[in-house]
């Protein structure tokens, strides 16, 4: 008996080779458009099947490229206008609200959402476009052209291995020593990120929006793996019409447009879409806002040295600089040069190894990185605060022990990736499942599964370590303005979502070495919460 899947590829070859009889003369074109449809539709439906399909046999730890009705494909691709909208709701909260979401909330109920984003929402200026443009394109040619060892990440679920260049300490660094000689020189405004915010903020969402498209297009019309591209959808099942492929085609078009369809886009052999995007326009703009400021020694009282656009935003605006702003952008520095450092580790993460390069990616990483995760700054650059020592300290020593323990975590899983098992954790040996798993070209691989040190102790350990590092960026501003939490909360929901995600991946991709991890190491996240 055959197989779903060979049932599906059976029927829609019988289509595309069904002659046309007693056609007449006007129906050639609209036929042969609509074989070619199908055509489409064959080739859509094999990728699918090798990348993510239910059927035995078939590999399944992909991205999920099932079917999608048209109203579950448009609820799961919310997050393109949601998203640009909180950011930008957020903006004008910052700027004109006191940083008060309640605020922002009783003005939208008097005058309507609309007319106060028009009002006071983000604009595109020359400068800030200049500005951004210029940003993109020193760090695009830092990426391709600056040295650097070169590592390679996870074998994907078509079985490339692929090849990056980890040179993005250098760039952090050449991009900040580049910032600090422009502002001790006078070229360029220390506090110039909050003073051109808006323009920026507009650059930011066009090019992010512009990105997606192109990685959207690019999938179809010059893929650099097809055998690692998903589609949402399968073009079945049967009976098949050109109304269903149509509607099919349209349905899974918000989808993929969100999550991406090509794993890892590239227009060269090492320029890979996803890593830049991920760590160079957003991460080092993160810190960017938060890099020590020098100015002429002629100027702002002869202060030799500034922290950061915002610190010294800050201090230009009330004429001194909070402990709290300091605090938080030492763990921001922290988290970020740790990335750096670790370049290599990144690769085997669930960013680069498994998520697809569309809107979640692109945009994310060029918008909502620079201008959520950095909440806690501008809210203290624009509302100074005042927490007690004590509570500093306390809240300071959180955030230090969230990092220690995330670095401790991760070192211990690359330590055993790297040393194939053979490697002490905690004065003993090394505990660990091997795990076979296949790739679509047919080919049987081994992984490593730590059940010892952090990783006996919970299944995702290093998530805790974030958590706890998140809480503290947000906690040190010493204040219950939901605005300033909304990164905290917004990490716990990813976090939480990408436990499950990471389950779901790890039991498809693994099997019963999976399940015998899971009674081995019983916890996800928390012992006994969890």
């Amino acid at each position: 008996m055959a197989s779903p899947s060979q049932t599906h590829t059976l029927s829609l070859t019988q289509i595309t080779d069904k002659k046309p009889s007693g056609a007449s003369c006007e129906n050639v074109e609209v036929k042969s458009i609509n074989a070619q449809l199908l055509m489409v539709a064959q080739a859509s439906l094999k990728l699918s099947l090798l990348a993510d399909s239910p059927f035995p046999g078939k590999i399944t730890w992909g991205r999920s490229s099932l079917r999608r009705s048209w109203l579950r494909s448009l609820f799961s691709a919310s997050p393109v206008w949601l998203a640009p909208l909180t950011a930008l709701s957020f903006f004008v909260t910052l700027s004109q609200y006191d940083g008060s979401l309640s605020k922002f909330v009783a003005a939208i109920s008097q005058e309507g959402f609309l007319p106060i984003l028009n009002a006071y929402g983000p604009r595109f200026t020359l400068k800030g476009t200049l500005a951004y443009t210029c940003w993109i394109a020193l760090q695009a040619t830092l990426f391709k052209c600056l040295p650097g060892p070169i590592n390679t990440g996870q074998r994907t679920p078509a079985g490339h291995l692929l090849a990056y260049r980890t040179n993005g300490l250098w760039a952090w660094v050449i991009t900040h020593v580049l910032y600090v000689a422009l502002c001790w020189f006078g070229i360029l405004d220390p506090g110039f990120v909050p003073r051109n915010w808006g323009g920026l903020v507009a650059a930011m969402n066009l090019a992010g929006f512009l990105l997606s498209a192109f990685a959207y297009a690019k999938a179809y019309v010059m893929p650099t793996h097809p055998d690692d591209r998903n589609f949402s959808g399968t073009f079945a099942p049967l009976p098949f019409s050109r109304l269903s492929l149509i509607t099919d085609i349209l349905g899974s078009a918000p989808f993929d447009f969100y999550m991406g369809i090509e794993l890892n886009p590239r227009i060269s052999e090492l320029f890979d879409f996803k890593l830049f995007t991920n760590g160079r326009p957003g991460l080092i703009a993160w810190t960017l806002m938060f890099v020590p400021s020098i100015s002429p020694p002629d100027t702002m009282l002869t202060l030799a040295c500034r922290d950061i656009s915002n610190i010294a935003y800050q201090y230009q605006i009330h004429h001194r600089v909070a402990p709290s702003i300091v605090l938080v952008t030492i763990l921001h520095f922290l988290y970020v040069l740790d990335f750096f450092v670790n370049e290599a580790w990144y690769l085997r993460t669930i960013d680069i190894a498994h998520d697809h390069f569309g809107f979640y990616l692109a945009w994310g990483c060029f918008t909502w990185v620079p201008t959520m995760y950095t909440l806690q700054a501008q809210y203290l650059g624009l509302y100074p605060t005042s927490p007690s020592t004590a509570y500093l300290a306390v809240v300071f020593g959180i955030g230090l022990a969230g990092y220690a323990l995330f670095r401790s975590v991760n070192d211990q899983k690359d330590r055993v990736r790297r040393s194939g098992g053979k490697c002490s954790i905690w004065g003993k040996p090394a505990e660990y499942i091997t795990a076979a798993y296949k790739t679509s070209d047919g080919a049987q691989h081994e992984s490593i599964l730590l059940c010892s040190g952090w990783w006996g102790w919970s299944r995702h350990a290093n998530y805790v370590g974030d958590l706890l590092l998140s809480t503290a960026m947000c906690a040190l501003v010493g204040t219950t303005e939901p605005l300033v939490w909304f990164y905290a909360v917004f990490m716990a929901v990813l976090l939480v979502h990408r436990c499950i995600r990471d389950e779901e991946r790890g039991s498809a991709k693994y099997g019963a070495s999976w399940e015998k991890y899971c009674r081995q190491v019983p916890w996800r996240l928390v012992p006994g919460i969890w």
